[in-house]
């Protein structure tokens, strides 16, 4: 069987109103267990409640919450049981290397990664976004230009090849950290995702759903930049770096990096006749 959808979300995505990404979910869950990751959180309180109420009335199945206080209880029988059955597993927001410190290379993992490839869905918001590639960001000051010292970076769970995730994109003024991330490694494709809206990736490609937009930053062509030769202090340089703005509905082939021509079969796609519009 074939590896199952990606949910990947800027953070912050609607609870109350239209939902779409929510739908989206439910509608892949089809009526199943639905496990809510709240990992990431140092204080997980409220989390699973939010989304028990933002799910509400959309034809989920039962949703259950996974939390481990130490990387000990990704070992624990009882953890792994609430990943039994499920359809997918959705992370919740806090810090990213929460989640791949705690669980990174350890049975719960193993067992995530398996509903993945077999068919399940995964999903994540803000740091359960970031950590779906396999270099993450975690530092790196935003709202200003990208300084040569100022980024941090780190493994994550590498579900996603050769990208780099960054999240609240426009909200938090984050361009100038993934054109630096970009800038360390040329091939890696970078792609800032704006709150309430998410890329779904199905089978290398992906189609934007959400109210916001998708920035995807190719440095691919670069034929000159400072990030070697310059001070930790000095502004990032970069020349003839590729662009693309998307929106709900468009769509981008990560093997050619370009936006695709044809639709994507992304039948998660919710829209106003979905239950609980």
């Amino acid at each position: 069987m074939s590896e199952g959808p990606l949910f990947i979300i800027g953070g912050h995505e609607d609870k109350e109103g239209k939902r779409r990404i929510l739908k989206a979910i439910a509608r892949e869950a089809r009526s199943r267990r639905l496990v809510i990751a709240t990992i990431a959180s140092h204080a997980p309180e409220g989390y699973f409640d939010s989304y028990q109420k933002g799910f509400e009335g959309l034809g989920v199945g039962e949703l259950v919450e996974l939390y481990v206080e130490d990387r000990a209880e990704a070992h624990d029988p009882a953890k792994l049981a609430l990943l039994d059955d499920a359809a997918g597993v959705f992370f919740s927001g806090g810090d990213q290397l929460r989640i791949s410190s705690q669980i990174g290379d350890t049975p719960l993992e193993a067992r995530i990664r398996e509903i993945w490839q077999g068919g399940g869905f995964l999903a994540g918001t803000s740091a359960g976004a970031s950590v779906m590639s396999d270099t993450m960001l975690v530092r790196g000051t935003s709202s200003e230009s990208h300084r040569l010292g100022d980024l941090h970076m780190a493994p994550g769970l590498g579900l996603v090849r050769d990208v780099i995730i960054d999240q609240h994109f426009a909200e938090r003024g984050r361009i100038g950290r993934l054109l630096g991330a970009v800038a360390q490694s040329p091939r890696v494709l970078g792609i800032g995702i704006d709150e309430d809206t998410a890329i779904v990736l199905r089978g290398g490609a992906f189609e934007v759903l959400g109210s916001g937009a998708v920035y995807v930053v190719d440095a691919s062509g670069v034929t000159a930049s400072n990030v070697a030769e310059g001070r930790a202090d000095c502004a990032l340089s970069m020349f003839d770096v590729r662009m693309h703005v998307l929106a709900n509905g468009d769509r981008l082939d990560l093997t050619t990096r370009r936006p695709a021509d044809q639709p994507l079969p992304v039948e998660a796609i919710a829209d106003a006749s979905t239950p609980g519009g």
